[in-house]
């Protein structure tokens, strides 16, 4: 489904909703070139809730390009006595932050410790990755990752 947003009169296409792709491409080439062409939107300076949970990355390396498919694995960390809620874990892609969140919860399981996607299939290119996840006292841990992917 295509949709339109407009922001300060500017519409940019939206593709949202799409099923996984029958040969599980996290990102296709099409939705890539139309975040990367998309404008910037301005970014929060947001402070996190204290004792709200971090999200760790602990793959791929993003100090360096990574081959395509990657490993894309994320490590919840709780504060004090909450846990995890599995079910408000999203992942939003690029300036456009399309929702990829059932893409990446169709090939691999959401715990509360994280999550491992062993082959997430990315076109060529510049990436931005948005996460989150909230805690069971309702406080909401965010990542921003951006890569490359040659």
């Amino acid at each position: 489904m295509i949709g339109v947003l407009k922001r300060g009169g500017v519409a940019l296409a939206l593709l949202a909703a799409l099923p996984v792709l029958a040969d599980e491409w996290l990102v296709t080439e099409q939705e890539a070139r139309l975040s990367r062409a998309a404008p910037a939107m301005p970014e929060a300076k947001a402070v996190p809730a204290p004792g709200a949970p971090r999200i760790v990355l602990l793959q791929p390396d993003v100090s360096a390009a990574v081959a395509s498919p990657t490993r894309i694995q994320l490590r919840f960390e709780p504060q004090g006595e909450a846990s995890i809620r599995t079910d408000t874990f999203k992942v939003r892609y690029g300036t456009l932050r399309l929702d990829i969140t059932q893409r990446i919860t169709a090939v691999s399981a959401v715990t509360p410790q994280g999550i491992d996607v062993s082959e997430a299939k990315l076109p060529k290119g510049a990436h931005r990755l948005y996460m989150e996840v909230q805690d069971s006292a309702g406080r909401t841990g965010e990542r921003a990752v951006s890569f490359v992917v040659d």
